[in-house]
């Protein structure tokens, strides 16, 4: 018997099949710092109503399958998540030494970028009003040529 393992992407929607809530968004909106759950949990009512007035990708963190090529993010041509790539590339780390995350060990950016990748995250979030200009050029969407 095989067991199959999903890679996930670790800024999904919690609208998503199979969403997970992995971490909370902390800090300020100039300088977001995300504090990374023990355990994903489940997505419930009572969550996303912590949440409050704002949108759950504000202030929480949520994974799911990754989407492939059903994400603009995704290059089909190389089989990689071009979000990750520009975090990493453009972005400074925003720590040194790792937290233990939840979802290490399927994280499309963990096995794309490595430490890398995971050094950027906790300054990642999903639905930024306020992102810096590092931010706003690593989540534009640019045509593959």
């Amino acid at each position: 018997m095989t067991t199959e393992t999903t890679t996930v992407c670790p800024s999904a929607n919690h609208k998503e099949a199979g969403a997970v809530l992995f971490a909370v968004v902390a800090g300020t909106p100039e300088k977001p710092e995300v504090a990374y759950l023990d355990a994903t949990q489940p997505i419930t009512a009572e969550i996303l109503e912590m949440a409050g007035t704002v949108e759950p990708t504000e202030v929480f963190r949520f994974a799911a399958p990754c989407s492939k090529t059903g994400c603009q993010h995704f290059n089909g041509e190389q089989s990689s998540c071009q979000l990750a790539a520009k975090v990493v590339k453009l972005l400074p780390a925003a720590v040194n030494k790792l937290a233990p995350c939840a979802i290490r060990k399927t994280c499309r950016w963990w096995q794309e970028e490595g430490v890398a990748g995971c050094q950027r995250c906790p300054q990642v979030v999903t639905l930024n009003y306020a992102p810096s200009e590092a931010m706003r050029a690593a989540t534009t969407v640019t045509a593959t040529a």
